[in-house]
This record gives C-alpha cells, structure tokens and sequence, in this order.
C-alpha cells in the first residue's frame, strides 16, 4: 500500500471522523515545527505528513480509493469507485478483486484528481475554529503562520505569506591560538551554554562541548561554524556559533603570511667575525645555523622550508627570515681605537 495513513495518525481502519480529529490535533500539536525548533526539519516533514494523512482519512472519496488501491492509485489519479466499493473493501474483499474493479473500469467517464490540501489551512480548519480565529488551540490559530503552497514553512508577520523563518545572526567568538598550535595543528575543545525549547515548549539550558581541530598552517581570521548551536528564540532559526581564529603573540617569531620572521641582534664582532645561531623550531626542534659571512646592518638571511606549513599544500612550508640588526659600541677608549685602526685599516 505505500504509505500507511492509519498508522502514521495512530488510529484503526474503522476510525470515526472525531477520531481522525482527535488523532490530529494531539500529533499536530507534537510535530508543529513551532514547538521543535531544535528538530526543525524532522518536525516539519512529520508535520506535513500527518496533515496529509488527515486529508486523506478525512474525505470520503480520497479515503474510499486509498482504502481500495492504496497511495500511489490516489495519487496517479483513478476513476471514484461506486458507494459500495467500500464496503466490499471493509468486509474484506480479496485483494485481487480489488484489482479485477480497477481494471474494469478503467474508462469510467468520471476522473478523479488528487489535490492535498496545505498543511496550514488544515492545521488552521482544526484550531482556529475552535478559537475563532484568534490564534487558540497551542498557538496555531488562522493561517497566519504554517506551510504555504510552494512547500515551505512560514512564520508569523509573513503578511500575504512571503515571510520565511528569519534564521538569528551568526554568534562570532574569538578563537585565540599560540603560533605552535596553528603549525602543528591542534585539537581544541569549547564548551558552550544555550538555551533550547524542551518537548513542552518551555526554555532550558542546555551545556555542550563543541571539539574543533586546528589544522597546520591555519591564518589569523580563519572561521569555523557550528550550524544552529545559538539559542532557541522564538519565530527564529538558531544561530550559528562561529570560531574566529586569533593568533597569540609569539617570544620569538613573527608570522609573515606563510613566512616566519625572526629580528635577530648581533654584536659588531659578531658581526664580522662570524657565529652559529641556535633556534628552537615551533615544533620543537634545534635549529643551528652558521653565520660565516659578514653581517651588514638590516641584512636578512632566508631559510627555505623552514616557515609556516601551507595548509592548502600539504608538505610544503614557507620561508624562515631572520632580520639582522648590529649592535654597535657605545663608547671605544683610544687604546681600542688604535687597535681597530692596525688591524681594519688594510682593509676599509
């Protein structure tokens, strides 16, 4: 039979129309996507599914064919069965007759065509007559709020129905990382406190802890979102919570785009007589590199490879800079200045 109408409102074959109704309003008033922001989308097809039901159910006709050929026949469009059809079904006429009547009458010159009704004009037909309209009966009065004919669920102020469920603007948060973190990757956890709608449609708070996984190489300003985990507002989709990454300032490099950068002072004598620096890499490695050549002042050394690692490429990093400034004598004694002069003078 395809879809099973009398399971999905929960009733028997034989339910009366005030039991249809009643079936109705208590899964309605469940599954109205008003009261399940939390579970939006589930609610909202389980919504228009127990209208559809209902629609079916409800109608003499549409519930004849669907008790005699099932879901698909109702839609596709069949010739009515007579008035008796349906008590044959009822009496437990064997399925292949069924089948035999259908065939029969193909050519039957009465067409029936299957036309559901919108969800919201049913849901409004149950609950705004019982409140005339003035928005009774759980909060679903008139056809103010509900699906309109294009499929979609609408939110009040919609006027003539073009107003959709605003969605609440992103919640950004500062994501602060050390420059180690965002070279070798990391995994950070946050926990975050939201209120949300229980089944009875009363607010709670409700904690949760939201993992992110820092990849090598992420930039300053690098965002991660977290669809829906803001608070629940009513006639809003929850906002998304956003992770905006900041970098920490680092005691020894400077990050440069995918380049590290490192302002290195040396002595004059060091300068031009030479030295090995000894760093400590972001990943925790020494790194020895030999000064052999005379060191101008604002020189810049460059070390391939030995930067920020690419996250869109893999294995490749950027370039280590180490900048270069001499720190000069304050005051030399005119002993040290006649030195300078025997041992420079042949060569400046």
């Amino acid at each position: 039979m395809g879809v099973d109408y009398y399971n999905i409102l929960k009733v028997n074959r034989n339910a009366s129309d005030d039991d249809l109704k009643k079936a109705y309003k208590r899964l309605a008033m469940i599954w109205h996507p008003d009261k399940n922001p939390v579970n939006y989308v589930e609610a909202e097809a389980k919504f228009k599914q127990i209208s559809e039901a209902y629609d079916v159910l409800s109608d003499p006709q549409k519930r004849q064919i669907y008790d005699l050929y099932g879901e698909e026949a109702l839609k596709s469009g069949i010739p009515p069965p007579p008035s008796s059809s349906s008590s044959r079904a009822a009496s437990g006429v064997p399925h292949n007759l069924h089948h035999q009547y259908y065939n029969s009458n193909r050519q039957h010159p009465t067409s029936f065509r299957f036309n559901p009704r919108d969800a919201d004009d049913i849901y409004a037909e149950i609950f705004g007559s019982e409140s005339n309209g003035s928005g009774g009966g759980g909060g679903g009065g008139g056809a103010a709020k509900g699906f309109g004919r294009d499929g979609f669920f609408r939110t009040p102020g919609g006027g003539s129905g073009t107003g959709f469920s605003r969605k609440a603007a992103p919640l950004e948060n500062a994501l602060p990382c050390s420059l180690e973190e965002l070279y070798k990757g990391a995994k950070k956890k946050m926990r975050i406190s939201r209120n949300v709608y229980d089944a009875s449609g009363k607010f709670r708070t409700m904690e949760e802890i939201l993992t992110i996984e820092i990849k090598p190489g992420w930039k300053k300003g690098t965002k991660i979102t977290f669809p829906e985990k803001g608070n629940q507002e009513p006639g809003f989709i929850p906002a998304d919570v956003v992770f905006v990454v900041d970098e920490k300032p680092h005691a020894l490099y400077k990050r440069d785009g995918n380049d590290l950068v490192v302002n290195q002072e040396i002595t004059l004598l060091e300068a031009l007589t030479g030295k090995t620096l000894d760093l400590t890499t972001l990943d925790g490695r020494n790194l020895m590199i030999p000064l052999t050549d005379i060191i101008k002042p604002g020189a810049e050394v460059i070390f391939p490879n030995e930067g920020m690692p690419i996250s869109k490429e893999p294995g490749r990093k950027g370039n280590l800079k180490i900048k270069f400034a001499v720190k000069y004598p304050s005051r030399l004694t005119e002993e040290q200045k006649s030195d300078l002069k025997s041992v420079l003078g042949g060569i400046i």
